[in-house]
């Protein structure tokens, strides 16, 4: 049996990322205490709720520290994205960290835009499987990213 490929690596990575985005603005960790917790208790561990996939640690740090150092910019781009009445402090702590990760991407990251928005709705599905939160997703990812990157559309 094979490991998981680069891509299923980088998919895991990103839904770390939001976790531990989640968990640094709930709990107040530094970027090095959450990184240093994800990659030595969550990377490929095996509890008993499950295995835990294995993740790409450099695209797993590069975002989450990414997200940090552009968190202004991505929360003014996601803010703009949104309607007036729901700025981005009235958002699920989960869906800002999402935006937040995106964003990371999105601004100074080398992924292309679509493969991005392709990948948090995915990590939107994961976290809400049965709710409107993808497609809520989707909309505002695909204004950021033509506000960010509008070459690549």
């Amino acid at each position: 049996m094979t490991g998981p490929d680069k891509r299923q690596m980088r998919s895991a990575a990103r839904l770390y990322a939001v976790q531990a985005l989640f968990q640094m603005e709930s709990s107040g960790q530094t970027v090095k205490a959450v990184c240093r917790e994800f990659e030595s208790h969550r990377f490929g561990a095996t509890y008993e709720e499950g295995e835990f996939a294995e993740g790409d640690p450099d695209h797993f740090r590069a975002v989450v520290e990414k997200a940090v150092n552009w968190q202004a910019r991505i929360d003014q781009m996601t803010d703009r994205a949104l309607v007036a009445a729901w700025p981005i402090d009235r958002i699920d702590p989960v869906i800002r960290a999402l935006f937040r990760a995106a964003g990371a991407e999105l601004v100074d990251m080398a992924t292309p835009p679509k493969v991005t928005i392709n990948e948090y709705v995915d990590v939107a599905k994961a976290f809400f499987p049965d709710g409107k939160e993808p497609k809520f997703v989707n909309a505002v990812l695909d204004h950021m990213a033509r506000e960010a990157r509008p070459e690549a559309f």
